[in-house]
C-alpha cells in the first residue's frame, strides 16, 4: 500500500508529493537514452498485439489504476488490465497457473517478497533486466535479473485531521483514554505486512501493549484501504498499519520512535507470460527515471531519484528497516506461529475479501471483472 495517492476512487499511496530535484538523464553515444529504449520496446509490444495483464497486490479494486493510467498515457496503443487482489491470493493463482500450464498473467508485483526467490528457484520467472536496472538499489533486486523491487510501500499512522496536534504519533499514544472506541485497524491475521507491524510492537513493548490496545475496543476490518477510509468518518479518528486515504479527512504521519513498516513491492515477468514484449515494456517504464520521479508517488527503487519531499531516504529511518518484512515473511513457520497467537487476541477474520467482494476473480482473471483467460 502507498500513502494518500488517489487511484480512481481509492488511494494507496505514500504522499501526493512527488520527488523533486531530479536531474534529466542524458543519452550517451554508447547507450540510448531511456526514452529511446522505451520507444523501441513499445514498438515491439504493439507488434506483439499491444496487450498486457498485470497482477498487483492490493485490497481494493482500482488501487493500481494510477499506474495503468500513467502507462497508457505514455503508450496509448496498449490495452492494459491490472488485476488487484491480496498478494497471498495472487501468488496462489500464479502457482496454480504454472502447474496447469495456463499462465494468463504477464507481470506480477506483490507484497509477498518471499515468493520471488522461490519462483526463481522453480524456474517460474523470466530473466530480464529492465531499463533503469543498474540504478536500482542492489539490496532489493535479484543479482541474476529475475526480479526487482519497483517502489516502496509503507504503513504508518493515519489520523483524522480534526485531531490537529492531539493526533496520536507514537504507539503509546493510541492507548490514551480519549481514543477508546475510536480506533480502527486491519486484521493483522489477514495481511502479513500488518502482522509484521504488530510483531514489531509486541517485540518492543510486549504482549501487554496488545492487551491495552484491545482494551480500547478498536474495530477490526478486512483490508488496509477500508481501515484507512474509515478514519475521519463517524467516531473513528485513528489507526496504524495502513497507508492513508484520499477522503480528505485524514493524514499520514510517521512515528519518530515506534516501529513502522515499509518494503520494496517486488515485480517480475512470468516465464510463460503470453505477452512478454509488453511485460518488458511495463517493467522498463515503471523503473524509468521519469516514472520513478513523477508516477509512483512514493520512495523510488532507484538510487538516483530523491525521496519524496519532506521525507528522508527509505533506509535512513532508525525505527524502520525496509528489508525487515522480507526477512519476516521468509520464515513461514515462525510467521504462522505468531499469526496463530495473534488470532487468539483479535479473533477470526470476518468479512468478504474487499478486493473481490463479488467473488468473481477465480483462478485466471484477465481483468478486475473476473473474465477468465
Amino acid at each position: 500500500m502507498r500513502f494518500t495517492r488517489t487511484a480512481g476512487a481509492t488511494a494507496i499511496a505514500l504522499g501526493v508529493l512527488a520527488a523533486s530535484g531530479a536531474t534529466v538523464a542524458i543519452a550517451s553515444p554508447e547507450r540510448p537514452g531511456e526514452d529511446a529504449q522505451l520507444q523501441k520496446l513499445y514498438r515491439q509490444a504493439v507488434a506483439e498485439g499491444g496487450r498486457l495483464v498485470v497482477y498487483a497486490g492490493g485490497d481494493k479494486p482500482g488501487q493500481a489504476d494510477y499506474l495503468k493510467d500513467a502507462f497508457v498515457k505514455k503508450f496509448p496503443k496498449m490495452k492494459v488490465d491490472i488485476v488487484v487482489d491480496f498478494s497471498k491470493n495472487h501468488d496462489a493463482r500464479v502457482d496454480d497457473q504454472v502447474a496447469a500450464r495456463h499462465v494468463v498473467a504477464d507481470v506480477v508485483h506483490l507484497q509477498t517478497v518471499d515468493d520471488f526467490p522461490r519462483w526463481k528457484k522453480e524456474g517460474v520467472l523470466e530473466k530480464y533486466r529492465p531499463v533503469g536496472w543498474n540504478e536500482v538499489d542492489s539490496r532489493i533486486k535479484d543479482k541474476d535479473g529475475y526480479y526487482t523491487g519497483l517502489f516502496y510501500f509503507a504503513f504508518a499512522n493515519v489520523t483524522a485531521t480534526k485531531l490537529g496536534s492531539k493526533a496520536p504519533v507514537e504507539a503509546k499514544d493510541f492507548l490514551k483514554p480519549e481514543f477508546r472506541n475510536k480506533l480502527v485497524f486491519t486484521y493483522p491475521n489477514d495481511d502479513d505486512a500488518v502482522l509484521y507491524y504488530f510483531k514489531q510492537l509486541t517485540d518492543k513493548y510486549g504482549f501487554g501493549y496488545l492487551d491495552k490496545l484491545l482494551a480500547q475496543h478498536p474495530k477490526f476490518v478486512r483490508g488496509t484501504q477500508d481501515s484507512s477510509d474509515l478514519v475521519g468518518t463517524g467516531d473513528y479518528v485513528a489507526n496504524f498499519g495502513s497507508g492513508g486515504s484520499a477522503n480528505g479527512l485524514s493524514q499520514v504521519t510517521l512515528p519518530k520512535t515506534s516501529p513502522w513498516v515499509a518494503w520494496p513491492q517486488t515485480g517480475a515477468i512470468l516465464k510463460d507470460a503470453p505477452h512478454k514484449a509488453a511485460a518488458k515494456l511495463y517493467l522498463s517504464w515503471i523503473l524509468s527515471k521519469d516514472a520513478q520521479t513523477h508516477d509512483i508517488g512514493t520512495w523510488s527503487a532507484r538510487t538516483d531519484v530523491p525521496a519524496p519531499a519532506g521525507r528522508k531516504g527509505i533506509f535512513d529511518y532508525a525505527n524502520m528497516n525496509p528489508l525487515g518484512l522480507g526477512e519476516f515473511m521468509s520464515d513461514r513457520t515462525a510467521l504462522d506461529r505468531y499469526k496463530a497467537r495473534i488470532n487468539l487476541y483479535v479473533g477470526d477474520v470476518q468479512g468478504v475479501n474487499p478486493s473481490d467482494p463479488e467473488n468473481v476473480l477465480g483462478l485466471r482473471p484477465v481483468n478486475q471483472n473476473g473474465t477468465q483467460g
